[in-house]
């Protein structure tokens, strides 16, 4: 992966509790339960590894492994839409 098209889309935790929306503008927006905008921010994409900023400055890091998002102690599978 080398840029943000390649990780857009939504991902979520296996019990669905937490939703990171990763736009192509590469902006985030991270839901907890029924709180939308529980953490929204920047990221960038390197290689297969991403760095979040927060908009409050808080920083985060992940990594896609196999297809699978593993955002500090989070692991989250990319939602699948139908259409």
């Amino acid at each position: 992966m080398t840029d943000h098209t390649s990780v857009v889309g939504l991902w979520v935790t296996a019990d669905g509790h937490i939703r990171q929306e990763l736009r192509a503008d590469g902006r985030y927006e991270e839901a907890r339960g029924g709180r939308r905008g529980a953490y929204t921010g920047r990221y960038t994409v390197t290689g297969d590894h991403i760095d979040y900023v927060d908009d409050t400055g808080f920083t985060a890091t992940g990594d896609i492994r196999g297809g699978v998002l593993y955002h500090e102690h989070l692991v989250l599978h990319r939602e699948r839409t139908t259409r």
